[in-house]
């Protein structure tokens, strides 16, 4: 597959897609991963294979007593022995029919709590390595592609289950049994079946690897695609709407539709005619050991019976056969399919916890960058160089400058998204890459420019900050943001559901429900990224009285978008390629002359006034 064959199909699905192909993962990593997760239950697995081992002797013994029920029958009636002779043969052969039916009824029983408990952990580990990965993978992966990769690995790691216990495992054991118990009769016989079962193996494995795999991979590619085009347009809905670009994302979708459409038919249409060849070689054993047996019949060295126990093996080990080759497609399907979340489980987490980490302990909220390097993967030189800072207890400070200058990346490295290149960051006096992630996030509360929210509860998006906090702490916190009348106005009021990513409220909204978070977080250091930007200006000006009350006693970083609104901070840090170029408050910057801070505020300045006169000249 190239590239070029995911053109307009799903576009951000390329990369995570070059990375599978970089780490592909072989069979013995599949078997690692599996074996990972079949030891958790020892004695459970344990159980399961016994079971199985003793309902294959069942299943086995079946066509020696049909044998001999024949041998019973083509002796004559009459004489008693022979009557007994039946008689025990029908027996044996109910018996252990029975038996079979049994012994793996209840290995069924609790294998399927066993492999249920083994798929919940695989999507659980796969969400837990995810969750952790940095703001660069998850900015090259698309959510939905993601979701696909995660779920199709689960339902690929049942088939792969079922595929060795219920096909594998037993048809192993049943090929070994009959072949055994052919060779003790007639060595010709048990040898001819165990070259023919190699042969068929073989054949069948090649098939797999070198025709079926590929198309495979391709048609799990596609499938990637597919999900993740459809996540992207059904997440952007609103912007289709807003564009009249309905039609266009539908023509999008067709095409993704179409390549998986494509890939697919070719990889079931392989599986097809990949039956179709076992079925010769099937074709084949048969007439191989039925022509065997009626020589020895014909030479005297074989019974009736003992032509019925052949022909009956034949059967046994034909459904075993047939089912195994499906059951290698299968196992194919189910390793390309897992290949996404097996290389999560082998992909670092570049910012984990260090080995010994422990929790930070705050005390005033004194933040240092001591001479800090870092640069983005793909930037061709470092962002930051020997870059330092240092912030007092209680200090406001405002992060200003133009886009791409380092202000959100400033912050990114203060709550450790990414790991600094050189040099250290510390709050308190304790290294940030030494304390753990939930101790350092939890010290920090931030309030972005667009929030997002769950599609939850409102009351639960604001006790996000706090999951134990009483519903009274959550209304209290509403009411300091200026959010518990809206609410209280909404359908269920705190109980009403704000659809997904918050869609259900205004942009205001949202924004005053992650201020209340931010209240209700109450933690020592505050993040504000011009958290006002979204409300009309009354109820700017409640929120920003009470922001004022939130940063008092905490050390507070606003990254500021319109100057206006850091006139009363303590400092101000005028940001320019990753680097402080100015620094003091607002009213020691405007006095310099040809300063970058009394720049940005003239253009803003006069774009407000500007815009004061077009309002002017409307109303007139």
């Amino acid at each position: 597959m190239t590239r070029t064959d995911f053109k307009g199909c799903a576009v951000g699905v390329f990369k995570p897609w070059r990375v599978r192909e970089m780490t592909k993962n072989t069979y013995g990593d599949v078997a690692r991963f599996a074996w990972r997760y079949w030891r958790r239950q020892p004695g459970v697995f344990a159980f399961l294979l016994a079971g199985l081992v003793v309902a294959t002797v069942f299943d086995v013994l079946v066509p020696v007593f049909a044998g001999r029920l024949i041998d019973a029958v083509a002796q004559g009636s009459g004489a008693p022995d022979r009557w007994r002779e039946a008689a025990a043969a029908l027996a044996g052969l109910i018996g252990f029919t029975i038996a079979f039916y049994a012994m793996r009824q209840i290995n069924f029983l609790i294998y399927v709590r066993y492999a249920a408990g083994c798929m919940s952990r695989v999507v659980t580990d796969a969400f837990y390595r995810v969750q952790r990965y940095n703001t660069d993978w998850h900015a090259n992966a698309l959510a939905g592609s993601t979701v696909r990769k995660i779920s199709r690995g689960m339902w690929a790691f049942d088939v792969l289950e079922d595929t060795i216990y219920i096909g594998f495992l037993p048809a192993a054991l049943v090929l070994i049994g009959v072949s055994i118990a052919l060779f003790l009769r007639w060595p010709a016989i048990g040898l001819f079946l165990l070259a023919a079962v190699a042969v068929y193996f073989a054949v069948t494995v090649v098939l797999t690897r070198r025709w079926l795999a590929p198309a495979n991979e391709e048609s799990a590619d596609a499938d990637t695609a597919l999900g993740g085009s459809l996540a992207d347009a059904v997440t952007n809905n609103a912007v289709v709407k807003a564009f009249g670009a309905e039609a266009r994302e539908d023509a999008t979708l067709a095409r993704a539709a179409e390549l998986w459409r494509a890939k697919s038919v070719r990889s079931w249409t392989r599986m097809v005619n990949g039956g179709g060849a076992q079925q010769v070689m099937l074709v084949a054993l048969q007439a191989g050991l039925l022509s065997l047996v009626l020589w020895f019949w014909w030479t005297g060295a074989a019974s009736p019976g003992d032509v019925a126990f052949v022909m009956t093996s034949y059967l046994l080990i034909n459904g075993y056969l047939r089912d195994l080759g499906q059951h290698m497609f299968d196992l194919q399907k189910a390793i390309n399919d897992l290949d996404d979340v097996i290389t999560f489980a082998r992909l670092p987490i570049e910012t984990a916890d260090a080995k010994n980490a422990r929790p930070l302990a705050m005390r005033d909220g004194r933040i240092v960058f001591a001479g800090v390097r870092f640069a983005y993967h793909n930037q061709a030189g470092p962002l930051y160089d020997a870059f330092s800072l240092a912030i007092a207890p209680g200090e406001r400070i405002a992060l200003v400058g133009r886009s791409g200058s380092g202000k959100s990346t400033f912050v990114k490295l203060l709550q450790r998204l990414y790991d600094v290149d050189g040099d250290t960051i510390a709050i308190d006096g304790q290294d940030i890459a030494t304390v753990t992630h939930d101790s350092l996030r939890r010290a920090i509360a931030i309030v972005p420019q667009e929030p997002v929210l769950f599609h939850r509860t409102v009351a639960e998006n604001i006790g996000y900050a706090r999951p134990d906090a009483p519903r009274a702490d959550i209304e209290r916190a509403a009411r300091l943001a200026h959010a518990h009348a809206f609410i209280e106005a909404l359908p269920d009021g705190y109980d009403t559901l704000v659809g997904e990513r918050g869609v259900k409220l205004s942009g205001g909204e949202r924004q005053r429900v992650a201020i209340a978070r931010a209240f209700l977080a109450d933690a020592p250091i505050l993040v504000l990224d011009e958290a006002t930007s979204s409300l009309d200006s009354e109820t700017e000006a409640h929120i920003q009285q009470a922001v004022r009350a939130l940063m008092e006693g905490r050390t507070t970083i606003i990254i500021a978008h319109r100057l206006s609104t850091v006139r009363t901070v303590d400092r101000i840090l005028v940001f320019d390629g990753g680097r402080i170029v100015e620094q003091g408050s607002h009213e020691e910057l405007l006095t310099r002359p040809d300063g970058h801070y009394r720049r940005l505020h003239a253009i803003q300045t006069d774009a407000a006034e500007a815009d004061a006169l077009v309002v002017g000249e409307a109303g007139e």
